[in-house]
């Protein structure tokens, strides 16, 4: 018999909120998955009696106690996601979670639930400034809690271990879908925590700011859709949460253009119009071409929001759009560097450099969708926009040293706004030096969400090396330091000292679950739904590297033995009905090719890289530097 019990004190709880499901983007059940202890600490080892068991990762989950107790009475049952010593952390800081319960439990041998309570904050029904409610737990489901630990207080007798059980709430997920290995044993840490961080976090079936407030959010959505696809092919949920947050945006400027990049992925990736040609008219309005200047460049300070603004962009938060730059942005936190927040002490001005900068992105990626549309005439006018918002950038915020400035009425220079024209292809090729050389100075001075368009920049300008030392460094701004802290899931900031109240089971800390895949490895959508592959590594030091990467038609495997500037092997593997454009970095002037053992004397070299075009089929590909003509 189960017997279920309420909390007594817990320092986190729910309500209900508005999560509208649309039948044209699917949704699967929420599963659950049992697991037992993979470690318990009994009373002997601890003087108080109390009895620890640790089920080896975080996740949102439920618990279910099988206990064979020597007497009748009361215990206490702890839950938290953060150890200090032999026990539970009680007072663990930041919105980091611990509760307790107060349980009966009954002679002999007996199994029990913990029901959990809904927290206020994440479970309210009145939405926040933005106009944002929590997603709700499925009711066939009921509440979950974000713990790795239980602890038991006050036991007279034993914990029956093979039946009792952590339940772990996700969305459906194939662990097999995706792997990778490197000979950075660093990096292969960072990559199990941020493939991990990707199913853990599912658990609303929609993407999710972590446990504190389980809001969509733009960014988030886009980080967490990015990631999925490069762990998993499971395209519905990214679709959904493009769908909600279509119909209820959030408050920062930057995010309204997330959205245009987030509905083509979701083409390319899967080759279905369908959330492109419903939310057309939507997706050129976040654009924010209304918001646009004589000088070329947008802004939310010079009078331009109206309400059909609003309207256009279904915004109907009470809060005003504003540019965010980064977040935390600025104030208290962010210790470590010269400047608070984690926006490189970014001095925000009516015209801004890094949000000009994704805006001429948005507008680029807008022309692709119309033209996927058929809609040429709408194609030609963004692409034409983008050409005039890339001159509005270089000639307002580029600077004669060859940096770029945050904005116009300030000379201080962050990396915020030199990345994001690096990513978004607007620095001239006189200054892709300098600009680079700025970056590179800067380090990681942002936060794990600006780290996603530092690192595509870094990799899209050939920074290979630096960009993988990045990913793989143990400093305190690292995805390692989430693992030293203790965390099983990526952390919403990258310490406790950049954010006082982080999270420690946020998905937007999570970008080499996409990065690893995409940039490592190579493996990109050359062609919608992937009828056409890129496979182009960019291996830098890294002397071999393997990956099962997801597509719609299967995973692609990848193998790289590498020997940076003399040879690399690569064997490759594409699916059925999958086409690949393979380039491989060509050591020197000129290389030696073979395939399967063949010598292949006619070849494309393009960047650098010799370029072959493959169909279906399994290739051993060798390149060496040129040893005969």
């Amino acid at each position: 018999m189960k017997h279920f019990y309420s909390i007594l004190v817990a320092l986190s709880v729910l309500n209900s909120a508005f999560a509208a499901d649309n039948s044209l983007y699917g949704r699967f059940p929420i599963r659950q998955l049992e697991k037992t202890p993979v470690a318990v600490a009994g009373s002997i080892l601890n003087p108080d009696g109390s009895i620890l068991l640790d089920f080896g990762r975080d996740a949102f989950a439920q618990i279910e106690l099988t206990l064979d107790s020597k007497e009748d009475g009361f215990i206490e049952v702890h839950f938290g996601e953060k150890l200090k010593g032999d026990h539970i952390d009680r007072k663990p800081g930041g919105t980091i979670r611990y509760a307790v319960y107060k349980l009966e439990v009954h002679k002999g041998v007996d199994s029990y639930g913990i029901k959990f309570l809904p927290d206020g904050r994440n479970t309210r029904t009145t939405p926040v400034g933005s106009g944002a409610v929590p997603i709700l737990m499925p009711e066939e489901i009921g509440e979950v809690y974000p713990f790795r630990y239980c602890e038991l207080v006050g036991l007279k007798g034993e914990v029956v271990v093979p039946e009792t059980r952590q339940l772990a709430v996700h969305y459906p997920f194939n662990d097999d879908a995706s792997s990778f290995c490197c000979s950075d044993t660093v990096l292969n840490k960072v990559w199990d925590l941020c493939k991990y961080s990707i199913k853990a976090t599912s658990f609303c079936g929609y993407y999710v700011d972590g446990d504190r407030e389980r809001i969509p959010y733009e960014a988030d959505a886009l980080l967490n859709q990015l990631s999925h696809y490069g762990v998993d092919s499971e395209y519905a949920m990214a679709r959904r949460s493009a769908a909600y947050l279509l119909e209820n945006p959030t408050w920062p400027t930057e995010w309204q253009l997330a959205m245009v990049f987030m509905a083509w992925y979701d083409y390319l990736y899967t080759g279905d119009k369908a959330l492109i040609e419903k939310y057309y008219d939507v997706l050129k309005a976040k654009t924010l071409l209304a918001l646009r200047n004589d000088n070329g460049l947008i802004s939310t300070r010079t009078g331009k929001i109206t309400q059909q603004v609003r309207e256009s962009i279904r915004y109907r938060g009470k809060s005003p759009i504003e540019d965010i730059i980064d977040w935390p942005r600025s104030g208290s936190f962010g210790i470590g560097k010269k400047e608070a927040g984690e926006a490189d002490g970014y001095v925000l001005g009516n015209y801004n450099c890094a949000v000009n900068a994704m805006h001429c992105g948005s507008l680029r990626t807008m022309a692709d969708i119309a033209s996927a549309l058929g809609k040429k005439n709408d194609a030609k006018f963004f692409k034409d926009a983008a050409a005039r918002s890339k001159e509005a950038v270089n000639a307002n915020f580029l600077c004669t040293d060859g940096v770029y400035r945050d904005g116009l009425d300030t000379d201080h220079r962050s990396l915020h706004a030199n990345m994001f024209p690096l990513m978004f292809g607007l620095v001239p090729d006189s200054c892709q030096e300098s600009v680079l050389e700025f970056v590179k100075s800067r380090g990681m001075a942002c936060s794990v969400y600006g780290a996603q368009f530092l690192l595509d920049a870094l990799f899209t300008a050939g920074e290979d090396d630096y960009a993988i030392s990045l990913m793989a460094s143990t400093s305190i701004r690292s995805w390692y330091n989430m693992i030293r802290c203790g965390s099983t899931i990526t952390l919403e900031a990258w310490d406790k000292v950049f954010k006082g109240n982080l999270d420690w089971n946020h998905a937007w800390g999570a970008a080499p679950a996409n990065l690893i895949p995409r940039w490592v490895i190579g493996v990109q959508p050359a062609a919608p739904g992937f009828g056409k592959a890129l496979i182009c590594p960019h291996l830098g030091g890294l002397t071999s590297a393997e990956a099962l990467v997801p597509t719609p038609h299967g995973g692609i495997s990848c193998r790289y033995e590498n020997r940076p500037g003399e040879s690399l092997m690569a064997e490759i593997a594409i699916p059925d009905k999958v086409k690949a454009q393979v380039m491989l970095p060509c050591p020197g002037e000129g290389c030696e090719l073979t395939v399967n053992g063949k010598i292949v004397r006619k070849y494309q070299i393009r960047d650098g890289r010799a370029v072959l075009n493959l169909s279906q089929g399994s290739f051993r590909i060798y390149v060496s530097s040129q040893r005969s003509n």
